[in-house]
């Protein structure tokens, strides 16, 4: 690698070594043709690269589990996040339902909040739940 980088230095002072002898007016065609040259060197390095993810995705695939672009579940932080969000937004949420409605609109707004919490705490876990008799 560090010869690759030697060769691309070399390649660098030619390049400024040419800049200053032809003039401006040659400068665009000297950094495309420099450019061009850098883009040779990393294609087949970002090709291997990119293969490599791919090839290493397939086996995660396989062995049954997730692919890194995926998004996972929700973890335990998240989760608990989510409660005390919705615990801080139920007190105005609270006052607005009791001053607008009285009792019955602090009822609808405790029931709508229990509802959003009931259908985000019944989305699946991301572990597998241990139950007391399953011991490795």
């Amino acid at each position: 690698m560090e010869a690759r980088d030697a060769d691309l230095r070399k390649e660098l002072d030619a390049t400024l070594h040419a800049r200053r002898e032809l003039g401006e007016e040659y400068e665009p065609a000297l950094v495309d043709s420099f450019l061009e040259k850098v883009e040779q060197r990393l294609d087949p390095a970002i090709d291997r690269r990119v293969r490599r993810q791919l090839a290493e995705q397939q086996m995660v695939v396989a062995r049954g589990g997730r692919p890194s672009g995926q998004s996972p579940d929700l973890g335990f932080g998240e989760r608990f996040g989510f409660g005390m969000i919705s615990l801080v937004l139920a007190i105005p949420l609270s006052a607005i339902g009791a001053v607008n409605a009285g009792l019955s609109g602090l009822f609808v707004t405790w029931l709508g909040i229990f509802g959003v919490n009931a259908v985000h705490a019944a989305r699946p876990w991301p572990w597998p739940r241990r139950h007391r008799g399953d011991e490795d």
